[in-house]
């Protein structure tokens, strides 16, 4: 039996944040919308005291080294697609 894992940094954003508390409510309905899209773990994970940027982290693990590839790129999409960040670096690692 064969385990793959991706895991996904990216680096958000948030131009309209006026505050920490403004980027926490952007960050936080993102995180918990993508993550019950996609069933994998997401956590902000960088850039905590920032009220502009966020950094998150995401892992997705399956059996397929295709399809972790697939859920990895969808949520980049996904991201991107959102009116409310700018996505900046994005670091992609499978193992």
């Amino acid at each position: 039996m064969t385990m793959h894992i991706g895991t996904l940094t990216v680096v958000l954003y948030l131009h309209a944040a006026e505050s920490l508390k403004d980027k926490r409510q952007v960050v936080k309905s993102l995180i918990e919308t993508t993550r019950q899209k996609f069933n994998i773990s997401i956590a902000e994970v960088d850039d905590l005291d920032k009220w502009r940027k966020a950094t998150i982290g995401i892992a997705c693990v399956a059996n397929d080294k295709a399809y972790v590839n697939r859920v990895l790129d969808k949520v980049v999409n996904t991201l991107e697609n959102n009116p409310a960040v700018e996505v900046g670096e994005v670091e992609l690692e499978l193992f």
